[in-house]
C-alpha cells in the first residue's frame, strides 16, 4: 500500500503536514508554559503586536496568542478525532447491519439515515449542544451524532456489493452464522473505504468543531482554534486591525483539514475496490 501511495504527490505532502502537526501536538506541554495561559499570570500587554518576545502578540489579556494556538492543536485534533471515530462506527454498524439483513430492517434504518442526511447538520448539532449544555464531551457527541449518515450509506452500498460475491455464498453454503459472515467476511472487504471515509470524517469534525466554538457552544475553559477565534472576535480585534489573533487559528484550521483531506482522497485511490 506504501508502494501505491507514495507514488501520488499530494498524499505525501499531506501525511508529512499531518505529522508536523501531530508532532506539534505532542510537544505542546514542553513547547508551552501552561502558567501563561491563564488570566492571572498573562505576560503581555493587551493586544501587543509580534515580537521577538511573542513571536505570534498577544490577545486582549495579555496572553501569547502561540501558545494559545499551540495548545489548540491538541484540543481540535482530540475533538476531530474522537467524533470522526465514533461517526465512523455508528455509520459502519448502521450500514452493515442494513446491508446484511435488508427487507424491513433495511428499511427503517435508510429511513432514519435519510432523516440525518437531510436535517442540516450544523443546525442539530447547536440544539443538540444547547440541550445538553457547552463542553468538548457535548461537541464530540454532537459532530458525531450529525455527521454519521454518509458513512452509513456508502457502508450499505458495499455491503450489498460483497454479499453477493461467490465466496459469501459458500460461506452461507457451509452454514456460516450472521455474525461470522459479517465479521469474518464482509467486515474486511469494507475497512479500506471505512478507512477512507475516517479522513474526510476528521477533515468535517474539525470544522464543525470550529464553527461550534465561534458560535460560543465550546467549552469556555479550552483554547481550541475555534473558541480562540470567538474570543478574538468578542475582543474586536477586527476593529482594532489585530490580524495577529485572527489569522494564526484560521491558518492552523486550514492546514490540519487540507492534510486530513489530501490523505484521505490518496487513499480512496489507493484502496479503491476495483
Amino acid at each position: 500500500m506504501w508502494a501505491r501511495y507514495r507514488v501520488h504527490r499530494a498524499g505525501v505532502v499531506g501525511l508529512v503536514l499531518l505529522l508536523l502537526i501531530v508532532l506539534v501536538a505532542l510537544l505542546t506541554p514542553w513547547l508551552v508554559n501552561p502558567d501563561h495561559l491563564g488570566a492571572a499570570n498573562a505576560p503581555g500587554a493587551r493586544l501587543e503586536p509580534p515580537s521577538r518576545e511573542f513571536w505570534l502578540g498577544t490577545d486582549q489579556i495579555g496572553r501569547p496568542v502561540l501558545a494559545m494556538v499551540l495548545w489548540g492543536t491538541r484540543v481540535s485534533l482530540l475533538v476531530g478525532l474522537t467524533a470522526a471515530a465514533l461517526a465512523v462506527l455508528l455509520g459502519t454498524l448502521v450500514g452493515l447491519l442494513a446491508g446484511h439483513f435488508g427487507g424491513r430492517t433495511s428499511w427503517l434504518l435508510m429511513r432514519l439515515t435519510d432523516w440525518f442526511v437531510v436535517l442540516p447538520g450544523l443546525v442539530l448539532a447547536i440544539a443538540l449542544v444547547i440541550a445538553m449544555g457547552p463542553g468538548t464531551g457535548t461537541v464530540i457527541l454532537a459532530i458525531a451524532l450529525t455527521s454519521w449518515a454518509g458513512t452509513a450509506r456508502l457502508v450499505r452500498a458495499q455491503t450489498l456489493a460483497v454479499e453477493a460475491r461467490p465466496h459469501l455464498e459458500r460461506a452461507r453454503a457451509l452454514g456460516a452464522g450472521r455474525i461470522r459472515r459479517m465479521t469474518r467476511h464482509v467486515l474486511p472487504h469494507l475497512m479500506p473505504l471505512v478507512l477512507a471515509a475516517a479522513g474526510l470524517q476528521v477533515s468535517g469534525a474539525i470544522l464543525a468543531e470550529a464553527a461550534l466554538s465561534f458560535l460560543g457552544l465550546g467549552d469556555p475553559t479550552s483554547f481550541s482554534w475555534g473558541t480562540t477565534l470567538e474570543r478574538a472576535f468578542r475582543a474586536g480585534a477586527v476593529t482594532a486591525g489585530a490580524w495577529w489573533y485572527l489569522l494564526p487559528p484560521g491558518l492552523a484550521i486550514l492546514l490540519v483539514v487540507l492534510a486530513f483531506t489530501l490523505c484521505a482522497r490518496t487513499l480512496e485511490v489507493v484502496l479503491d475496490p476495483h
